[in-house]
Protein backbone atom coordinates (compact mmCIF):
# COMPACT_ATOMS: atom_id res chain seq x y z
CA UNK A 1 0.00 0.00 0.00
CA UNK A 2 2.73 2.42 0.91
CA UNK A 3 4.75 1.92 -2.49
CA UNK A 4 1.55 2.85 -4.34
CA UNK A 5 0.55 5.96 -2.36
CA UNK A 6 4.58 6.87 -2.94
CA UNK A 7 4.41 6.05 -6.80
CA UNK A 8 0.82 8.02 -7.26
CA UNK A 9 2.47 10.57 -5.56
CA UNK A 10 5.40 10.80 -7.64
CA UNK A 11 2.92 10.84 -10.61
CA UNK A 12 0.75 13.80 -9.53
CA UNK A 13 3.75 15.74 -8.78
CA UNK A 14 4.39 17.51 -12.20
CA UNK A 15 0.70 18.89 -12.14
CA UNK A 16 0.88 19.90 -8.36
CA UNK A 17 1.86 23.73 -7.38
CA UNK A 18 5.61 24.14 -6.85
CA UNK A 19 5.25 24.75 -3.27
CA UNK A 20 3.29 21.40 -2.39
CA UNK A 21 6.78 19.58 -3.49
CA UNK A 22 9.03 19.00 0.12
CA UNK A 23 12.51 19.63 -0.28
CA UNK A 24 14.05 17.51 2.00
CA UNK A 25 17.47 18.26 4.59
CA UNK A 26 20.65 17.20 3.73
CA UNK A 27 22.49 16.53 7.43
CA UNK A 28 26.26 17.10 7.34
CA UNK A 29 28.53 15.42 9.95
CA UNK A 30 31.74 15.18 8.44
CA UNK A 31 34.69 14.90 10.81
CA UNK A 32 38.49 15.45 9.49
CA UNK A 33 42.17 15.09 10.07
CA UNK A 34 43.79 18.62 9.78
CA UNK A 35 47.47 19.73 11.57
CA UNK A 36 47.63 22.76 13.70
CA UNK A 37 50.26 25.05 14.55
CA UNK A 38 50.19 25.41 18.17
CA UNK A 39 53.09 26.84 20.24
CA UNK A 40 54.60 23.88 21.31
CA UNK A 41 54.78 23.08 16.84
CA UNK A 42 52.80 21.61 14.79
CA UNK A 43 50.20 19.21 16.11
CA UNK A 44 47.36 16.85 14.60
CA UNK A 45 43.72 17.77 15.35
CA UNK A 46 40.36 17.28 14.33
CA UNK A 47 38.28 19.59 12.83
CA UNK A 48 34.59 18.23 12.75
CA UNK A 49 31.42 20.37 10.69
CA UNK A 50 28.38 19.93 10.91
CA UNK A 51 25.31 21.58 8.52
CA UNK A 52 22.46 21.50 6.67
CA UNK A 53 21.49 22.02 3.19
CA UNK A 54 18.73 21.33 1.34
CA UNK A 55 18.50 17.89 -0.38
CA UNK A 56 18.03 20.20 -4.06
CA UNK A 57 17.84 23.73 -4.96
CA UNK A 58 16.28 25.33 -8.27
CA UNK A 59 18.60 27.68 -10.21
CA UNK A 60 19.11 31.44 -8.92
CA UNK A 61 16.92 29.61 -5.28
CA UNK A 62 18.94 30.51 -2.68
CA UNK A 63 21.11 27.52 -0.80
CA UNK A 64 21.43 28.68 2.79
CA UNK A 65 23.35 25.99 5.09
CA UNK A 66 21.25 25.97 8.74
CA UNK A 67 23.08 24.46 12.30
CA UNK A 68 26.70 25.25 10.94
CA UNK A 69 29.00 24.42 13.72
CA UNK A 70 32.82 24.26 13.61
CA UNK A 71 34.42 21.90 16.28
CA UNK A 72 38.07 21.26 16.85
CA UNK A 73 39.48 18.86 19.36
CA UNK A 74 43.09 19.81 19.85
CA UNK A 75 45.40 17.45 21.53
CA UNK A 76 46.67 17.62 24.90
CA UNK A 77 50.03 19.99 23.50
CA UNK A 78 46.87 22.39 23.53
CA UNK A 79 45.81 22.18 27.25
CA UNK A 80 49.80 22.84 28.34
CA UNK A 81 50.23 25.64 26.10
CA UNK A 82 47.33 27.13 27.75
CA UNK A 83 48.02 26.56 30.92
CA UNK A 84 51.55 27.86 30.82
CA UNK A 85 49.62 31.51 30.03
CA UNK A 86 47.87 30.66 33.33
CA UNK A 87 44.72 30.23 31.47
CA UNK A 88 41.87 29.17 33.02
CA UNK A 89 39.08 29.64 30.36
CA UNK A 90 39.74 30.48 26.71
CA UNK A 91 37.23 31.73 24.20
CA UNK A 92 37.67 30.88 20.03
CA UNK A 93 36.74 32.18 17.21
CA UNK A 94 36.84 29.98 13.88
CA UNK A 95 37.10 30.85 10.30
CA UNK A 96 36.85 27.86 7.94
CA UNK A 97 37.48 28.68 4.30
CA UNK A 98 34.81 26.63 2.20
CA UNK A 99 35.40 25.91 -1.70
CA UNK A 100 32.47 26.15 -3.93
CA UNK A 101 32.79 24.31 -6.95
CA UNK A 102 30.30 23.71 -9.82
CA UNK A 103 31.40 22.43 -13.72
CA UNK A 104 34.57 24.59 -13.97
CA UNK A 105 33.50 27.12 -11.84
CA UNK A 106 35.32 27.83 -8.66
CA UNK A 107 34.49 29.79 -5.16
CA UNK A 108 35.25 30.25 -1.44
CA UNK A 109 33.41 31.29 1.27
CA UNK A 110 33.93 31.71 4.74
CA UNK A 111 32.08 30.16 7.61
CA UNK A 112 32.46 32.15 10.56
CA UNK A 113 32.29 31.08 14.63
CA UNK A 114 31.91 31.95 18.13
CA UNK A 115 31.71 30.67 21.77
CA UNK A 116 31.49 31.18 25.14
CA UNK A 117 34.25 31.02 27.23
CA UNK A 118 35.06 27.27 28.16
CA UNK A 119 37.07 26.07 31.04
CA UNK A 120 40.71 24.75 30.35
CA UNK A 121 40.63 20.76 31.72
CA UNK A 122 43.50 19.86 33.81
CA UNK A 123 45.13 17.58 31.10
CA UNK A 124 43.80 15.43 27.62
CA UNK A 125 42.53 17.11 24.76
CA UNK A 126 40.83 20.53 24.70
CA UNK A 127 37.51 20.58 22.24
CA UNK A 128 35.96 24.25 21.07
CA UNK A 129 32.60 23.95 19.60
CA UNK A 130 31.72 27.57 17.82
CA UNK A 131 28.66 28.08 15.90
CA UNK A 132 27.50 31.48 13.30
CA UNK A 133 25.62 32.17 10.39
CA UNK A 134 27.18 31.13 6.85
CA UNK A 135 26.54 33.01 3.63
CA UNK A 136 23.83 31.74 1.54
CA UNK A 137 24.76 30.79 -2.13
CA UNK A 138 23.20 31.11 -5.36
CA UNK A 139 24.01 30.06 -9.19
CA UNK A 140 22.81 30.94 -12.31
CA UNK A 141 23.55 27.31 -13.98
CA UNK A 142 22.26 24.23 -13.14
CA UNK A 143 24.59 21.11 -11.86
CA UNK A 144 25.93 19.80 -8.71
CA UNK A 145 27.41 22.51 -6.09
CA UNK A 146 29.75 20.56 -4.14
CA UNK A 147 31.28 21.97 -1.07
CA UNK A 148 34.77 21.04 0.67
CA UNK A 149 36.74 22.24 3.77
CA UNK A 150 39.62 24.02 3.60
CA UNK A 151 42.05 26.15 5.72
CA UNK A 152 40.64 26.85 9.17
CA UNK A 153 41.80 29.89 11.05
CA UNK A 154 41.77 29.28 15.15
CA UNK A 155 41.52 32.80 17.55
CA UNK A 156 42.11 31.63 20.95
CA UNK A 157 41.28 34.60 23.96
CA UNK A 158 42.54 32.93 26.98
CA UNK A 159 41.47 34.35 30.28
CA UNK A 160 42.91 33.65 34.14
CA UNK A 161 40.90 32.23 37.15
CA UNK A 162 40.08 36.39 37.65
CA UNK A 163 38.88 37.01 34.41
CA UNK A 164 42.01 39.36 33.24
CA UNK A 165 43.70 38.60 29.88
CA UNK A 166 46.87 36.54 29.59
CA UNK A 167 49.98 37.48 28.30
CA UNK A 168 49.69 37.78 25.09
CA UNK A 169 46.13 38.05 25.09
CA UNK A 170 45.69 35.74 22.03
CA UNK A 171 46.99 33.24 20.59
CA UNK A 172 46.34 32.75 16.58
CA UNK A 173 46.10 29.46 15.57
CA UNK A 174 46.63 28.04 11.60
CA UNK A 175 44.69 24.58 10.53
CA UNK A 176 45.14 23.18 7.42
CA UNK A 177 44.16 19.55 6.08
CA UNK A 178 46.44 16.59 7.22
CA UNK A 179 48.34 14.13 4.43
CA UNK A 180 45.30 11.82 5.41
CA UNK A 181 42.45 14.42 4.57
CA UNK A 182 43.01 14.25 0.68
CA UNK A 183 40.17 13.11 -0.99
CA UNK A 184 37.64 13.62 2.44
CA UNK A 185 37.12 16.95 2.81
CA UNK A 186 34.09 17.29 0.51
CA UNK A 187 31.03 17.98 3.02
CA UNK A 188 27.94 18.66 0.78
CA UNK A 189 26.76 17.90 -2.61
CA UNK A 190 24.13 19.65 -3.66
CA UNK A 191 21.83 19.35 -7.02
CA UNK A 192 20.59 22.44 -8.74
CA UNK A 193 18.07 22.51 -11.38
CA UNK A 194 18.02 18.97 -11.39
CA UNK A 195 14.85 17.83 -10.07
CA UNK A 196 16.11 14.87 -7.75
CA UNK A 197 18.46 14.61 -5.43
CA UNK A 198 21.86 13.03 -6.64
CA UNK A 199 20.57 12.73 -10.67
CA UNK A 200 23.31 13.78 -13.19
CA UNK A 201 24.22 17.75 -13.74
CA UNK A 202 22.73 19.28 -16.58
CA UNK A 203 23.75 21.38 -19.12
CA UNK A 204 24.75 24.97 -17.49
CA UNK A 205 22.31 27.22 -18.35
CA UNK A 206 24.17 30.60 -20.07
CA UNK A 207 24.31 33.87 -17.88
CA UNK A 208 21.46 36.22 -18.00
CA UNK A 209 21.74 39.57 -17.96
CA UNK A 210 19.82 40.39 -14.71
CA UNK A 211 23.00 39.63 -12.32
CA UNK A 212 23.96 42.60 -10.29
CA UNK A 213 26.63 44.43 -12.45
CA UNK A 214 29.18 44.48 -9.63
CA UNK A 215 28.36 41.55 -6.99
CA UNK A 216 30.78 41.18 -4.21
CA UNK A 217 31.48 37.47 -4.88
CA UNK A 218 33.84 35.28 -3.19
CA UNK A 219 37.24 34.35 -4.80
CA UNK A 220 38.59 32.13 -6.72
CA UNK A 221 41.02 29.53 -4.98
CA UNK A 222 43.69 31.49 -4.30
CA UNK A 223 47.14 28.95 -3.57
CA UNK A 224 49.18 31.67 -3.33
CA UNK A 225 50.29 30.77 -0.08
CA UNK A 226 48.72 27.28 0.42
CA UNK A 227 47.29 28.59 4.48
CA UNK A 228 44.35 30.89 5.72
CA UNK A 229 45.69 33.88 5.94
CA UNK A 230 43.90 36.56 7.27
CA UNK A 231 42.09 38.55 4.07
CA UNK A 232 43.92 41.17 2.85
CA UNK A 233 42.72 44.16 0.32
CA UNK A 234 43.01 42.07 -2.15
CA UNK A 235 41.03 39.57 -0.79
CA UNK A 236 37.98 39.26 -2.05
CA UNK A 237 36.08 36.33 0.73
CA UNK A 238 33.22 38.44 2.16
CA UNK A 239 32.96 37.77 6.17
CA UNK A 240 29.88 35.74 7.09
CA UNK A 241 26.35 37.52 6.47
CA UNK A 242 27.43 39.39 3.74
CA UNK A 243 27.39 39.70 0.05
CA UNK A 244 24.83 41.32 -1.85
CA UNK A 245 22.21 43.22 0.79
CA UNK A 246 20.24 40.12 1.63
CA UNK A 247 23.37 38.69 2.86
CA UNK A 248 23.34 36.14 -0.17
CA UNK A 249 26.90 34.88 -1.94
CA UNK A 250 26.47 33.94 -6.01
CA UNK A 251 28.64 31.92 -7.59
CA UNK A 252 30.89 33.24 -10.36
CA UNK A 253 29.32 32.59 -13.35
CA UNK A 254 31.02 32.10 -16.73
CA UNK A 255 33.15 34.80 -17.81
CA UNK A 256 31.78 36.96 -20.65
CA UNK A 257 33.52 38.52 -23.16
CA UNK A 258 34.80 42.17 -23.25
CA UNK A 259 32.70 44.56 -24.64
CA UNK A 260 35.35 46.52 -25.85
CA UNK A 261 38.55 47.14 -26.92
CA UNK A 262 41.60 46.39 -23.98
CA UNK A 263 43.17 49.63 -23.61
CA UNK A 264 45.86 49.64 -21.32
CA UNK A 265 44.89 52.08 -19.05
CA UNK A 266 44.01 51.55 -15.41
CA UNK A 267 45.45 53.20 -11.79
CA UNK A 268 48.73 53.15 -9.60
CA UNK A 269 47.49 52.81 -6.00
CA UNK A 270 48.48 56.34 -6.00
CA UNK A 271 46.71 57.85 -8.73
CA UNK A 272 42.85 57.91 -7.90
CA UNK A 273 40.63 59.56 -10.53
CA UNK A 274 38.34 62.69 -10.25
CA UNK A 275 34.88 61.16 -10.23
CA UNK A 276 33.57 60.93 -14.15
CA UNK A 277 37.31 60.90 -15.18
CA UNK A 278 38.90 58.77 -17.14
CA UNK A 279 41.67 56.42 -14.96
CA UNK A 280 45.13 56.99 -16.00
CA UNK A 281 48.17 55.04 -15.29
CA UNK A 282 51.42 55.30 -16.13
CA UNK A 283 52.57 54.52 -19.56
CA UNK A 284 53.76 50.44 -19.79
CA UNK A 285 53.40 47.43 -22.08
CA UNK A 286 49.82 45.58 -22.46
CA UNK A 287 49.45 42.54 -20.41
CA UNK A 288 46.80 40.60 -21.10
CA UNK A 289 46.28 36.96 -20.52
CA UNK A 290 44.43 35.65 -23.85
CA UNK A 291 42.99 32.88 -22.26
CA UNK A 292 42.33 32.77 -18.10
CA UNK A 293 41.24 30.20 -16.21
CA UNK A 294 40.32 30.57 -12.49
CA UNK A 295 44.27 30.31 -11.40
CA UNK A 296 45.95 32.78 -14.11
CA UNK A 297 47.40 35.74 -12.29
CA UNK A 298 49.38 38.93 -13.80
CA UNK A 299 51.47 41.55 -12.34
CA UNK A 300 54.24 43.59 -13.15
CA UNK A 301 57.60 43.37 -12.22
CA UNK A 302 60.66 45.98 -13.14
CA UNK A 303 63.98 46.95 -11.59
CA UNK A 304 68.02 47.25 -11.27
CA UNK A 305 70.63 44.68 -12.28
CA UNK A 306 73.73 45.49 -11.68
CA UNK A 307 76.88 44.97 -14.08
CA UNK A 308 79.75 44.23 -11.79
CA UNK A 309 82.32 45.02 -13.93
CA UNK A 310 80.67 48.58 -14.98
CA UNK A 311 80.34 49.38 -11.66
CA UNK A 312 76.94 50.04 -12.46
CA UNK A 313 73.24 49.10 -12.91
CA UNK A 314 70.59 49.07 -15.85
CA UNK A 315 67.13 49.42 -15.17
CA UNK A 316 64.81 47.03 -16.52
CA UNK A 317 61.83 48.70 -17.25
CA UNK A 318 58.17 47.46 -16.35
CA UNK A 319 57.49 43.86 -17.62
CA UNK A 320 54.47 41.69 -17.71
CA UNK A 321 54.13 38.19 -16.22
CA UNK A 322 51.62 35.94 -16.56
CA UNK A 323 50.98 32.67 -13.77
CA UNK A 324 48.94 30.01 -14.15
CA UNK A 325 49.02 28.85 -10.44
CA UNK A 326 49.12 25.07 -8.90
CA UNK A 327 47.21 23.61 -6.13
CA UNK A 328 48.91 24.02 -2.82
CA UNK A 329 50.44 20.88 -0.87
CA UNK A 330 51.25 19.96 2.25
CA UNK A 331 54.35 18.52 3.05
CA UNK A 332 56.11 17.25 5.90
CA UNK A 333 59.89 17.08 5.75
CA UNK A 334 62.43 14.50 6.82
CA UNK A 335 63.17 17.42 10.05
CA UNK A 336 59.88 17.36 10.72
CA UNK A 337 58.41 21.04 9.55
CA UNK A 338 55.57 21.32 8.02
CA UNK A 339 55.40 23.15 4.57
CA UNK A 340 52.45 24.24 2.69
CA UNK A 341 54.02 24.33 -0.83
CA UNK A 342 52.35 25.98 -3.58
CA UNK A 343 53.69 26.13 -7.70
CA UNK A 344 52.77 28.04 -11.10
CA UNK A 345 54.32 28.36 -13.85
CA UNK A 346 54.18 31.25 -16.52
CA UNK A 347 56.54 33.92 -18.84
CA UNK A 348 57.01 36.86 -19.30
CA UNK A 349 55.06 39.00 -22.22
CA UNK A 350 55.90 41.89 -24.41
CA UNK A 351 53.36 42.20 -27.36
CA UNK A 352 53.28 38.51 -27.72
CA UNK A 353 57.09 37.03 -27.57
CA UNK A 354 58.52 36.03 -23.88
CA UNK A 355 61.20 38.64 -23.05
CA UNK A 356 61.13 42.09 -21.43
CA UNK A 357 60.72 45.25 -23.74
CA UNK A 358 63.96 46.66 -24.65
CA UNK A 359 65.95 48.93 -22.39
CA UNK A 360 69.12 51.50 -22.13
CA UNK A 361 71.94 50.93 -20.19
CA UNK A 362 74.66 53.29 -20.00
CA UNK A 363 78.02 52.59 -18.86
CA UNK A 364 81.68 53.95 -18.76
CA UNK A 365 83.23 50.90 -20.31
CA UNK A 366 86.83 49.91 -19.03
CA UNK A 367 86.75 52.84 -16.79
CA UNK A 368 86.91 55.28 -19.70
CA UNK A 369 84.66 54.71 -22.82
CA UNK A 370 81.14 56.37 -22.43
CA UNK A 371 78.65 53.35 -23.90
CA UNK A 372 75.38 53.30 -23.96
CA UNK A 373 73.90 49.52 -25.19
CA UNK A 374 70.11 48.87 -26.04
CA UNK A 375 69.74 45.26 -24.44
CA UNK A 376 66.26 42.66 -23.71
CA UNK A 377 66.28 39.56 -21.67
CA UNK A 378 64.96 36.77 -23.59
CA UNK A 379 62.89 33.57 -21.79
CA UNK A 380 64.45 30.36 -23.24
CA UNK A 381 62.43 27.97 -21.12
CA UNK A 382 59.59 27.96 -18.45
CA UNK A 383 59.21 30.62 -15.54
CA UNK A 384 58.39 28.49 -12.73
CA UNK A 385 57.59 29.87 -9.00
CA UNK A 386 57.75 28.11 -5.97
CA UNK A 387 55.56 29.50 -2.70
CA UNK A 388 56.70 27.81 0.58
CA UNK A 389 55.06 28.01 3.75
CA UNK A 390 56.91 27.25 6.44
CA UNK A 391 54.04 26.81 9.08
CA UNK A 392 55.48 27.59 12.88
CA UNK A 393 54.09 29.66 15.68
CA UNK A 394 53.59 32.64 15.89
CA UNK A 395 55.03 33.50 12.76
CA UNK A 396 55.22 31.57 9.66
CA UNK A 397 57.76 32.00 7.90
CA UNK A 398 57.44 32.56 3.96
CA UNK A 399 59.77 31.92 0.90
CA UNK A 400 59.16 31.99 -2.55
CA UNK A 401 61.19 31.25 -5.27
CA UNK A 402 61.53 32.15 -9.21
CA UNK A 403 63.45 30.51 -11.91
CA UNK A 404 63.43 31.48 -15.08
CA UNK A 405 65.88 30.78 -18.13
CA UNK A 406 67.08 34.67 -19.53
CA UNK A 407 69.41 35.22 -22.45
CA UNK A 408 71.00 38.85 -22.64
CA UNK A 409 70.66 40.07 -26.05
CA UNK A 410 72.78 43.06 -27.26
CA UNK A 411 70.34 44.92 -30.06
CA UNK A 412 72.83 48.13 -30.15
CA UNK A 413 75.65 49.53 -29.00
CA UNK A 414 77.02 52.89 -28.95
CA UNK A 415 80.66 53.98 -27.61
CA UNK A 416 81.45 57.54 -26.74
CA UNK A 417 78.82 58.88 -29.49
CA UNK A 418 79.63 56.28 -32.39
CA UNK A 419 77.93 53.49 -32.83
CA UNK A 420 79.01 50.05 -32.98
CA UNK A 421 77.30 47.30 -35.20
CA UNK A 422 77.24 44.17 -33.66
CA UNK A 423 75.05 42.43 -36.00
CA UNK A 424 71.60 41.02 -35.41
CA UNK A 425 72.52 37.71 -33.52
CA UNK A 426 74.48 39.39 -30.57
CA UNK A 427 73.57 37.48 -27.54
CA UNK A 428 75.27 35.53 -24.55
CA UNK A 429 76.29 32.23 -25.45
CA UNK A 430 74.02 30.12 -22.88
CA UNK A 431 71.29 31.56 -20.36
CA UNK A 432 72.39 33.74 -17.29
CA UNK A 433 72.91 31.43 -14.27
CA UNK A 434 72.72 32.19 -10.84
CA UNK A 435 73.72 29.40 -7.72
CA UNK A 436 70.82 26.75 -7.30
CA UNK A 437 69.98 25.82 -3.83
CA UNK A 438 68.48 22.59 -5.84
CA UNK A 439 70.41 21.71 -8.63
CA UNK A 440 69.40 18.07 -9.03
CA UNK A 441 66.17 18.75 -9.13
CA UNK A 442 66.51 22.16 -11.28
CA UNK A 443 69.42 21.72 -13.10
CA UNK A 444 70.80 23.88 -16.44
CA UNK A 445 71.34 27.74 -16.32
CA UNK A 446 68.81 29.95 -14.94
CA UNK A 447 68.22 33.22 -13.11
CA UNK A 448 67.11 32.23 -9.49
CA UNK A 449 64.83 35.35 -7.77
CA UNK A 450 64.22 34.56 -4.26
CA UNK A 451 61.11 36.35 -2.37
CA UNK A 452 60.48 36.45 1.41
CA UNK A 453 58.12 37.08 4.17
CA UNK A 454 56.54 36.62 7.32
CA UNK A 455 52.80 36.27 8.54
CA UNK A 456 52.13 37.08 12.66
CA UNK A 457 48.29 35.88 12.82
CA UNK A 458 45.79 37.79 13.11
CA UNK A 459 48.26 40.43 11.02
CA UNK A 460 48.97 40.54 7.41
CA UNK A 461 52.09 38.92 5.92
CA UNK A 462 55.01 41.51 5.41
CA UNK A 463 57.88 41.08 2.97
CA UNK A 464 57.07 38.97 0.07
CA UNK A 465 54.05 37.34 -1.20
CA UNK A 466 53.03 36.37 -4.38
CA UNK A 467 49.85 37.64 -4.79
CA UNK A 468 51.06 40.91 -2.68
CA UNK A 469 54.39 41.21 -4.32
CA UNK A 470 57.45 42.89 -3.23
CA UNK A 471 60.85 42.49 -3.65
CA UNK A 472 62.82 39.80 -4.96
CA UNK A 473 66.79 39.57 -5.51
CA UNK A 474 69.31 37.47 -6.35
CA UNK A 475 73.10 36.82 -8.06
CA UNK A 476 73.58 36.40 -11.27
CA UNK A 477 76.67 34.99 -13.84
CA UNK A 478 76.88 37.25 -17.17
CA UNK A 479 77.60 34.33 -19.88
CA UNK A 480 80.08 34.87 -22.86
CA UNK A 481 78.70 36.76 -25.59
CA UNK A 482 78.37 35.22 -28.90
CA UNK A 483 77.47 36.22 -32.66
CA UNK A 484 78.37 39.85 -31.94
CA UNK A 485 79.64 42.20 -34.45
CA UNK A 486 79.10 42.55 -38.52
CA UNK A 487 81.12 42.74 -41.67
CA UNK A 488 83.78 40.54 -40.72
CA UNK A 489 84.37 42.43 -37.72
CA UNK A 490 84.25 39.98 -34.27
CA UNK A 491 83.46 41.77 -31.35
CA UNK A 492 82.51 39.18 -28.83
CA UNK A 493 85.93 39.03 -26.99
CA UNK A 494 85.31 42.74 -26.43
CA UNK A 495 81.44 42.34 -24.67
CA UNK A 496 83.00 39.36 -22.73
CA UNK A 497 85.51 41.24 -21.34
CA UNK A 498 83.59 44.20 -20.35
CA UNK A 499 80.49 42.92 -18.95
CA UNK A 500 80.59 38.99 -18.61
CA UNK A 501 81.47 37.26 -15.13
CA UNK A 502 79.84 36.65 -11.37
CA UNK A 503 78.75 38.36 -8.71
CA UNK A 504 75.96 40.83 -10.56
CA UNK A 505 73.37 41.81 -7.67
CA UNK A 506 69.44 41.93 -9.44
CA UNK A 507 66.60 43.41 -7.27
CA UNK A 508 63.29 43.23 -8.78
CA UNK A 509 59.84 44.67 -7.43
CA UNK A 510 56.59 43.40 -8.16
CA UNK A 511 53.57 44.28 -7.96
CA UNK A 512 49.71 43.03 -6.54
CA UNK A 513 48.84 40.39 -8.91
CA UNK A 514 45.58 40.59 -10.36
CA UNK A 515 43.26 37.52 -10.20
CA UNK A 516 42.53 37.36 -14.38
CA UNK A 517 39.87 34.40 -14.24
CA UNK A 518 38.03 34.69 -11.37
CA UNK A 519 33.98 36.08 -12.10
CA UNK A 520 34.57 39.34 -10.26
CA UNK A 521 38.41 40.40 -10.53
CA UNK A 522 39.50 42.73 -7.25
CA UNK A 523 39.32 46.11 -8.95
CA UNK A 524 41.65 47.58 -6.43
CA UNK A 525 44.37 45.02 -8.24
CA UNK A 526 42.91 44.70 -11.77
CA UNK A 527 41.74 47.41 -14.71
CA UNK A 528 38.25 47.45 -16.50
CA UNK A 529 40.12 45.40 -18.81
CA UNK A 530 41.89 42.60 -16.92
CA UNK A 531 45.40 43.83 -16.62
CA UNK A 532 47.51 44.73 -13.28
CA UNK A 533 46.68 48.19 -11.90
CA UNK A 534 49.41 48.53 -9.75
CA UNK A 535 52.38 49.33 -11.39
CA UNK A 536 55.49 49.12 -9.07
CA UNK A 537 58.35 51.15 -8.64
CA UNK A 538 61.98 50.16 -9.04
CA UNK A 539 64.31 49.99 -5.63
CA UNK A 540 68.22 49.84 -5.98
Amino acid sequence: MRGATIAAFVALAPLLPAAAVAVGTLKVDAALPYVCTLPSGARPATVRVTAAFPERAAVGEEIRPTDVTTTVELPAEAVADLTALGAATVRAETRLTVGVAQHERRAEVVWSGTAEPVAVPSEGPLTLATSGDVPTLTTDSAGELALAAGGLALDLAPSTADGAATTPASLSVVCVPGPDAEGRTELARVPVGTGEPGSPPSTPAPPTSTAPSTPPTPSAPSPSSGLPLPPRPSDRTPPAGTGTPDGTVPLPGPKTPDAGPRTGQGLTPTDEPAPGTQELRPPVPPCVTEKPTPLSLSAYITGYANVRKLNGASLVPETCVLLEQGLPQFEVRPDGSMHVVTPAEGNLYHHGREETPPFEATFLTFGFAPTKATLVLEQSGPLTVVSDVLLIFPTNILTTHVRVPLTLRVLDVEVNGTRLDVGPSCRTERPLSSPEPEPAKYPGDHLVLVGKGSQTLPDPPVGYILTGGGPLTGEVTIPAFTGCGAGGEDLDRLLTAAISGPGNHIKQMQGSTCSVGVESPPMEFCTQDLQPRQVPKPER
